[in-house]
């Protein structure tokens, strides 16, 4: 469903059309627009088409008598569905022009929502065949959450009868909308308006928007796996405590297994039918991808659902946006954040008309599309600026460091591993720290000292993450330099993590990528009192028991301090 192009205004003269075209009649004051192919038209049909968007609809009836008498007779004489948009007030908001067999509805964001969970608008159209909705008239009707969905049969080019579809609040024997009785527009009895009021209270009932109007953002997770279920419902679980670090109230999750992604929506059509029901029943107003998406993805997703949509990089950025505490951090998340947004740039077709050239520019200067991206490009230039001048401080002071020719040791590990608890424990310090992911971000250095009174450097870095965006590693890039200069890694594993062994190939990865492999490395096990007993008596030898530890326990720590002693001795 796409909502072709503004091609002119019009008032009442004769024009020619393409196919396709928006056409815009001003007539009385009152802008009529008309969608879908109007080529081969006559000047008369084109009016009778205006005409029947001046039109006003009692709100108690689906469709009056008159005005669905006059689209019978106007699409069996053009031999074409004709379909009309209408408010809740009455009000025709578009007509639509179809061919014999079908009829597309434009993506509705020009149309403002009432505030609750439809739209506020139904639609009706005309049918050569007696059916009433099909397939396509649901699924229309369930991603533009529209109050109701009509379908007009003819016979002998006059109105036969009105079948009217409208969603359920909750399943009925799996349906997830209902089909009212067939009726002649005639003899219409139940109050239109009545009963989508209570659609709408029905909707609220089960999941109210309150915690949407106070600002909490209610999300579903959406995951489209190629692999195994089981891959997929990890990722999904990491998926939801970032959500949770992000401050986002998950509300429902999704996993399909596709053999291959969409290339348009990700998941299927039918799947994307059931997460909008979804949403509607839970008052989620975000849906979150665990796969990155395209910015063609995220545009198409977002005008079928008609609700915000972000990825999983997205998410982590947007994580790392609230928790930068450092100038330093700021810049890197800020650049970060402007390199996944520039491709993603993308404004309205009437935005793109403004000119911007100087004075006696010829031709068209540059279109505002081109000026944001200009803007996003120049700020880029100047935040690499600021953060070499913050890397060259950072470079500085590492100097000082080898020339009192102190030992470094810098630990590394996955997000919510235990490194910022370890830390406070080694040096009795007080950085924050939390059992959620990305909880710390900025890189912090403190001094420990050996039982035999030797003293180091011990640096806290970022956690890593599978699929860690490539724009934050490479706006890291001056904080990572810190892992360079170091003597020692430690590496810090949440033994008690079903996905422990995943997470250490995940962090080994990156370190590889990063070219640090070649520095002595020290895998430390921590939160092993979280591990069952017997699981802790059945660990793989490979895993040393003096380097199994838990950084809240002091006393615990006291083997692995010998243990990193030891290296950096030797």
């Amino acid at each position: 469903m796409q909502v072709a192009g503004q091609i002119g205004l019009l008032t009442g003269c004769e024009t020619e059309l393409g196919q396709n075209k928006d056409l815009l009649c001003l007539q009385g004051g009152t802008v009529i627009s008309i969608i879908g192919n109007k080529s081969g038209l006559k000047t008369k049909q084109l009016r009778q088409l205006e005409r029947l968007g001046q039109k006003k609809v009692n709100p108690d009836e689906i469709i009056g008598r008159d005005l669905a008498r006059t689209m019978t007779l106007l699409s069996t004489e053009l031999n074409r569905q004709i379909g009309l948009i209408i408010h809740r007030s009455g009000k025709v908001e578009f007509v639509l022009l179809g061919d014999h067999t079908r009829i597309e509805i434009p993506v509705l964001s020009k149309i403002r929502s009432t505030g609750g969970r439809l739209r506020g608008v139904r639609c009706v159209h005309t049918s050569f065949h007696s059916a009433g909705p099909n397939e396509e008239d649901i699924m229309d009707m369930a991603c533009l959450r529209l109050d109701m969905m009509s379908v007009l049969t003819m016979k002998d080019g006059y109105p036969d009868l009105l079948h009217t579809a409208h969603l359920l609040p909750q399943q009925v024997d799996n349906q997830d909308w209902n089909l009212l009785e067939p009726v002649h527009p005639a003899a219409q009895q139940q109050s239109c308006l009545s009963l989508i009021e209570h659609i709408e209270q029905e909707f609220s009932k089960a999941q109210p928007l309150g915690q949407v109007d106070k600002g909490h953002d209610q999300a579903m997770l959406i995951s489209v796996s190629t692999g195994s279920l089981a891959t997929a419902h990890e990722s999904m679980l990491e998926l939801s405590e970032l959500a949770r670090a992000a401050g986002v109230q998950v509300v429902d999750q999704v996993i399909q297994r596709r053999k291959k992604l969409h290339p348009r929506f990700i998941l299927g059509r039918g799947k994307l039918t059931d997460i909008v029901l979804m949403s509607l029943r839970n008052g989620a107003n975000l849906l979150i991808f665990d796969q990155e998406l395209t910015p063609s993805q995220v545009r198409s997703v977002t005008s079928h659902t008609d609700l915000r949509v972000i990825d999983r990089t997205q998410l982590i950025l947007d994580i790392f946006a609230a928790r930068a505490l450092s100038r330093e951090g700021k810049l890197q998340i800020e650049m970060a954040q402007l390199k996944y947004m520039l491709p993603m740039l993308t404004t309205k077709d009437d935005a793109l008309s403004r000119l911007t050239g100087g004075i006696g520019a010829r031709g068209p200067g540059e279109t505002k599309l081109e000026v944001d991206r200009r803007r996003i490009n120049d700020r880029i230039a100047r935040l690499s600026k600021e953060l070499k001048a913050v890397g060259k401080q950072r470079y500085h002071r590492r100097n000082r460091r080898r020339k009192h020719d102190v030992p470094v040791v810098s630990l590394v590990g996955y997000t919510n591993a235990g490194k910022s608890t370890l830390l406070n424990t080694l040096t009795d310090s007080h950085i924050q720290a939390q059992d959620m992911l990305f909880a710390t971000l900025d890189p912090t250095s403190r001094r420990l000292r050996f039982p035999q009174d030797t003293e180091i450097i011990i640096t806290d870095t970022v956690g890593f993450i599978r699929h860690l965006p490539a724009e934050l590693l490479k706006a890291f890039e001056s904080t990572l330099e810190e892992l360079f200069e170091a003597d020692l890694l430690l590496h810090v594993i949440d033994i008690s993590n079903p996905a422990w062994k995943e997470q250490v190939r995940v962090v080994e990865d990156l370190l590889r990528k990063l070219t640090l492999e070649q520095i002595p490395c020290l895998r430390v096990y921590n939160k092993i009192d979280r591990v069952h007993d017997s699981i802790h008596d059945n660990l793989p030898p490979q895993i040393q028991k003096e380097l199994c530890i838990s950084a809240r326990d002091a006393s615990t720590l006291q083997d692995l301090l010998k243990v990193m002693e030891h290296q950096l001795t030797f």
